[in-house]
């Protein structure tokens, strides 16, 4: 997995996430490609819960409905850059 500089939209996304997770803040620099879920290396090891807290703070911090019924959803969850391209574009 290269390790790639995260954007200023997905430090803020990735801030975000920490917050309502009550997580210890990533690691500095953020993978924005790492995974979200599951417990390989680099992993934040989130669970089906997480997503449900992270669907409403999205919800309530961008405006962004994230549905289970939205076949991109799924993929926006793989890690904090495609979950911050996915809100961006929503936003459009």
């Amino acid at each position: 997995m290269s390790m790639s500089m995260a954007s200023a939209e997905e430090l803020a996304l990735a801030q975000l996430l920490v917050g309502v997770l009550n997580l210890d803040p990533p690691p500095e620099p953020l993978d924005p490609d790492a995974p979200l879920f599951g417990t390989g290396p680099g992993s934040w090891g989130l669970d089906s819960i997480d997503a449900l807290e992270i669907a409403l703070a999205v919800q309530k911090q961008y405006g962004v409905e994230l549905r289970s019924d939205d076949p991109g959803v799924r993929e926006a969850f793989a890690s904090v850059a495609r979950l911050s391209a996915y809100v961006e574009q929503q936003r459009r």
